[in-house]
């Protein structure tokens, strides 16, 4: 009875040596099998073509004369004699305010100004007949021309008090109301000019020197969905101390299409090489000796290091590392070791 426990330890060890042997065999047989495993891949000829790489900026159509006409002294909105959608000229009035004071002064004042002028001519006549003495027409000369000063300065005052138009254009907005306190600088009426649009973007500090005018320029208007060909009109030479960004400018002129304040996209061709070699962004892996893609050489995958310049519009130029005719795998390169077995799809 007690010989059994070693009969039993013996053959769990015999068992056990056994099952080792056959774990073995079957690690061996699964990396063999890895190791010859053959992967579907799609691959792209790469062959110099025409790169071009942008600089992207949200922008802003705006008009170069867009003005909210205001007065120049406060005051109870009269009147408002136009109406959004009207064209107005350069000096038109387009509200009055209540300026009821200065206009009984001026009435004062045209009384006045027709007793110095009846006395002017008077004394000019008599003067004529040599009549009266050189002081005295003087004096009727400068008591009328006083006078005559006197009424300009009350007409200024009194437009102080009307809302004019400073450029010729369309009324686009009338943000007042009668009876409304009108004040210098508040809301008041807005007038546009049409004929002279612009797009106006603002670049980040590192753009400063990479974009210059005269740069093609395609404005992507999503709202009309449709877009725009052009060239850069303006760069700014300095840069916000706020915002650390600078402003670029493009001169649109007129466009019925257009309207101020309509979001746009500005693609900014800052880049070309009419005979890069380029690869879609994705197929680049990060290595720790840097940027790799996988070429296809016969039936076999293989690594190649390359170095990458710009990238636009997902794809990537190419300054190293591949040449004319090279097969990049562009699908299933990440299921791919260097020396792996594939077949091209």
């Amino acid at each position: 009875m007690k010989r059994k426990p070693y009969i039993i330890i013996a053959a769990s060890v015999i068992l056990a040596s056994c099952g080792g042997g056959k774990t073995e065999k079957q690690t061996t047989q699964k990396t063999d099998t890895t190791k010859k495993k053959t992967v579907p891949v799609s691959v792209t000829e790469v062959q110099p073509q025409d790169f071009i790489a942008y600089v992207e900026v949200q922008s802003q159509i705006a008009s170069d004369e867009n003005v909210n006409a205001t007065p120049q002294a406060p005051g109870v909105i009269r009147s408002i004699n136009v109406h959004v959608g009207q064209r107005v000229g350069v000096g038109q009035v387009l509200a009055t305010l209540d300026a009821a004071a200065i206009e009984q002064q001026i009435k004062a004042q045209d009384v006045q100004l027709n007793l110095f002028k009846q006395l002017y001519d008077k004394q000019q006549a008599l003067w004529a007949q040599q009549i009266g003495t050189e002081v005295q027409l003087m004096q009727a000369k400068a008591q009328y021309e006083g006078a005559l000063k006197g009424r300009d300065a009350l007409i200024a005052q009194r437009n102080m008090y009307r809302i004019t138009s400073p450029i010729s254009g369309t009324v686009d907005q009338v943000n007042i109301k009668l009876g409304d306190v009108a004040s210098p600088g508040m809301n008041g009426i807005r007038v546009v000019d049409i004929n002279k649009m612009k797009a106006e973007a603002n670049l980040g500090e590192n753009y400063l020197g990479k974009v210059h005018a005269g740069d093609r320029v395609t404005l992507v208007l999503p709202d009309i969905n449709d877009s725009i060909q052009t060239t850069l009109t303006y760069v700014a030479q300095a840069v916000d101390p706020v915002s650390r960004a600078f402003l670029v400018q493009v001169k649109l002129g007129n466009n019925k299409k257009l309207h101020p304040n309509m979001s746009c996209k500005m693609k900014i061709a800052n880049y070309e090489n009419k005979s890069a070699l380029v690869v879609p962004v994705q197929v680049i892996q990060k290595t720790g000796q840097g940027d790799m893609v996988y070429v296809a050489d016969g039936n076999t995958a293989k690594s190649v290091m390359v170095t990458t310049g710009r990238n636009s519009n997902g794809m990537v130029e190419i300054l190293s590392g591949l040449s004319a005719g090279d097969k990049v795998v562009t699908q299933g390169y990440a299921e791919l070791d260097n020396g792996q077995q594939i077949v091209i799809q």
